[in-house]
């Protein structure tokens, strides 16, 4: 009997010719010929499970990659790793999840120094709590690289910082760090680094640190990152126990990070001239969320989202140099009373202050249990606006110095609503000296501008 061939018969046919294929061919392991152009690890002698202190086999390997301009790639197993020192240009990756590198404990784990290019990707990077040498500063230390990649590893177990970067440029992005007795990254005197999209949690002393040892342009770029339970191991009143940190960096841009449960701020920025912190989620601040303090000359503090901190947006030291800001568009909280530590000259509980060169506007603050705003410290006001603002539910809702020597401040078209004691008062310092200047007007005070303000 003839069969007649159909156009269906033959598309059942051809579906059925890769399943067969596929049944007749086994399975075959991952190794580095997959990966085109990648040396042959095992050649140099490193499998898994067959390195320990002696890291001359792994450097061997790296030095001939890097003089052949070739990448390495570490097939899946556990490499027991110390002392690698990064050669001027390497490439390495693994499989993800699968490919983990685990430090040894002799004292160093890897560092690059001077190199023009270097990239790590896809590894599980172990540091195994064990002790670092005092010139390794970070488990994974690069000084001086132009172009670092760091970029989907998961790094665990450092007994300092986990990354540490030193003059350097490029892109640490989308990792997972966890565990760091010190901070996840430590990014010092660096230019135009890029630090994105990492998920970082349960470190012990910092999240994510932008320094440098003397002011200047800096050019950080801190976006997309999601950080979470940050400790302050060391102590102290804010220099540790911080989501993101900005210290004499200017030029910084901290946007779009979601930052949860720091033991005190979420982003703090000490002496950054020309930050910008916008559209960040701020959660659980043991102390201040937002923090732009000390000689810093400009900082855009814009669409923030904070919820249950000590306070909400703080941008001070007008004695120290801190000037020039705009703060709008936020929407603060579910403040509190008490912070990791107290001192006489402290104050919690107050949504945003500010003190000099400052627009403050478009900002939503509810559940202030001290202050709403304050407006200027003893004398240290100078030229502040707040207008469009709305103020729920707060003792006080603006509290302005009216302090001797105190500069001009406009307060206008703010809506007040629940306001037990006054919507707008003057402060000696800690004391309350004056009724309620926007029934009354502040006619005594003619450096204050109080206008078309509503209560509720």
């Amino acid at each position: 009997m003839t069969q007649t061939l159909t156009r269906r018969s033959l598309i059942a046919g051809l579906a059925a010719l890769p399943v067969a294929a596929r049944a007749a061919s086994p399975a075959l392991p991952v190794s580095s010929t997959d990966f085109r152009g990648a040396l042959d690890a095992a050649h140099y002698g490193v499998t898994p499970d067959s390195l320990g202190a002696d890291a001359k086999a792994f450097n061997r390997l790296l030095r001939e990659a890097a003089s052949r301009d070739m990448p390495v790639f570490l097939p899946p197993g556990l490499y027991r790793l110390s002392d690698i020192e990064l050669p001027a240009a390497i490439r390495i990756s693994g499989v993800p999840n699968a490919t983990r590198l685990v430090y040894s404990g002799e004292g160093r784990f890897m560092r690059a120094r001077g190199a023009g290019r270097v990239a790590l990707a896809d590894l599980v990077i172990d540091g195994a709590n064990r002790w670092l040498a005092d010139d390794q500063p970070g488990l994974l230390t690069f000084q001086e690289v132009e172009r670092l990649t760091l970029e989907r590893c998961e790094i665990v177990g450092a007994e300092k910082f986990a990354i540490w970067a030193e003059r350097c440029s490029g892109r640490i992005e989308a990792n997972s760090i966890s565990g760091a007795t010190a901070s996840a990254v430590y990014a010092v005197e660096c230019r135009d680094l890029s630090i994105r999209d990492n998920v970082i949690g349960d470190c012990g002393d910092g999240g994510i640190l932008v320094h440098r040892w003397t002011k200047g342009f800096d050019g950080t770029i801190v976006t997309g990152n999601r950080i979470a339970r940050i400790r302050a191991r060391s102590g102290g009143t804010g220099e540790y126990g911080n989501g993101i940190n900005i210290f004499r960096a200017d030029g910084v841009q901290v946007s779009n990070n979601h930052i949860s449960d720091c033991a005190f701020t979420a982003i703090r920025s000490n002496a950054g001239s020309n930050i910008q912190i916008a559209a960040n989620q701020c959660l659980g601040s043991g102390e201040t969320a937002i923090y732009s303090e000390f000689g810093f000359d400009g900082a855009v503090i814009a669409n923030n989202i904070v919820d249950d901190a000590a306070n909400g947006i703080l941008s001070v030291n007008f004695n120290e140099g801190g000037r020039l800001a705009v703060i709008s568009g936020n929407l603060i909280r579910n403040l509190k009373l008490t912070a990791p530590y107290e001192q006489d000259d402290a104050f919690f509980g107050i949504g945003i202050e500010a003190e000099a060169d400052a627009a403050v506007t478009g900002n939503v603050i509810e559940n202030a249990p001290r202050w709403g705003m304050l407006v200027g410290w003893g004398p240290y006001l100078r030229d502040v606006t707040v207008t469009g603002n709305v103020i729920r539910n707060a003792p006080v809702g603006i509290a302005a110095t009216v302090v001797e020597g105190a500069g001009q401040a406009s307060i206008r078209q703010n809506i007040f609503s629940g306001i037990s004691e006054a919507a707008i008062a003057g402060y000696r310092w800690r004391e309350k000296v004056t009724g309620d200047l926007a029934r009354n007007g502040a006619e005594p005070f003619p450096h204050l501008d109080i206008e078309s303000n509503r209560v509720s």
